[in-house]
């Protein structure tokens, strides 16, 4: 069996693109987080491209484990104001073991807001769940 196999078959999801729509809301916006202006965080983007990415995958993964994010490699192109609706969307282009890695872009109807990479690792719930009870 391989590390894939007992983690989950992911292979299955190669290439499959994910896509999450959001209304962008107030709570959304860079005045929450101390900067004046009222147009979508990046903060926030960029927990959107790790939620179409997790839900990429989500199918796949078997009991007992879970997705973490582990690294980003993504730029905030262009604003997006409160009111708009936007598409973020995630398509899993390789899975290396335990790394798995998606392509990630966001649109604000035809304007790209966001454009990169994000890496997901696979991950033993339990285990994680006792480490952290040791912190």
């Amino acid at each position: 069996m391989t590390a894939v196999n007992r983690l989950g078959n992911f292979e299955a999801a190669l290439n499959q693109t994910v896509t999450v729509e959001h209304t962008v809301t107030e709570k959304d916006t860079a005045m929450r987080w101390g900067n004046d202006l009222p147009v979508l965080s990046t903060p926030v983007l960029l927990w959107l491209s790790e939620l179409a990415a997790m839900r990429a995958v989500e199918p796949y993964v078997v009991p007992g484990w879970m997705t973490v994010g582990i690294a980003h490699d993504s730029s905030h192109l262009a604003p997006s104001v409160e009111g708009n609706t936007i598409s973020i969307n995630a398509t899993l282009v390789d899975v290396d073991g335990s790394r798995l890695r998606f392509d990630v872009s966001a649109e604000d109807g035809e304007t790209v807001i966001l454009a990169g990479s994000h890496t997901r690792g696979v991950i033993n719930s339990e285990r994680f769940r006792q480490r952290l009870i040791l912190r």
